[in-house]
């Protein structure tokens, strides 16, 4: 692990654990056991600590993407597809809870989102890619379109279960119901 990940990593749980209040250079030097002015060396203001959390935020999320979802639809179609990112849900909210409790204290945030606003719409870019793919190899009629509904239940699924995990919708069913509607199409004007 680079210091750069090191610092960044630290300051993913210095915002999952305190939000953006908390988040400081110095909170984060402490977090990662570094020297003082450690992460000012990494990233010199608290703009560009924000962008790097999201963009590593981003990075962590794809590797467990490459893990578990990639080439899912086209093993198995919809079914698959739909176990994959039930699965990848799962394994964010468990091993990974710190990385949904940041992104949601940036996001919540105008003024960093602001600062970091290059830096989301990268990581979002990233994402989109992948998952458009994936709605491609399915069939659906709208990829391009629909990414945005699933990314928004994905975030919706993974926050309830971050928050609550004993709780909440049975996210595999939620993720098969959109997909297998969002492959239907739109109903037809006459229904």
């Amino acid at each position: 692990m680079t210091r750069r990940d090191a610092v960044l990593d630290a300051a993913i749980e210095v915002l999952a654990d305190g939000g953006m209040r908390r988040l400081t250079h110095r909170a984060v030097d402490e977090r990662a056991a570094l020297p003082a002015g450690a992460t000012s060396n990494v990233c010199r203001t608290r703009g560009a600590l924000v962008s790097g959390v999201l963009g590593r935020i981003a990075e962590r999320e794809l590797a467990l993407w490459g893990a578990v979802v990639t080439g899912a639809a086209e093993r198995g179609g919809v079914d698959s597809f739909a176990d994959a990112l039930a699965t990848l849900v799962d394994r964010l909210a468990r091993e990974h809870p710190a990385l949904t409790r940041a992104r949601q204290a940036v996001v919540a945030d105008p003024e960093a989102m602001a600062a970091a606003r290059d830096a989301h719409a990268g990581a979002l870019a990233r994402i989109r890619a992948r998952l458009v793919a994936e709605l491609r190899t399915l069939g659906l009629p709208a990829a391009e379109a629909d990414h945005s509904l699933v990314l928004a239940l994905l975030d919706g699924l993974l926050l309830a279960r971050v928050t609550a995990p004993d709780e909440g919708p049975d996210v595999r069913r939620a993720i098969a119901s959109l997909l297998t509607g969002l492959r239907a199409g739109p109903p037809s004007a006459g229904a």
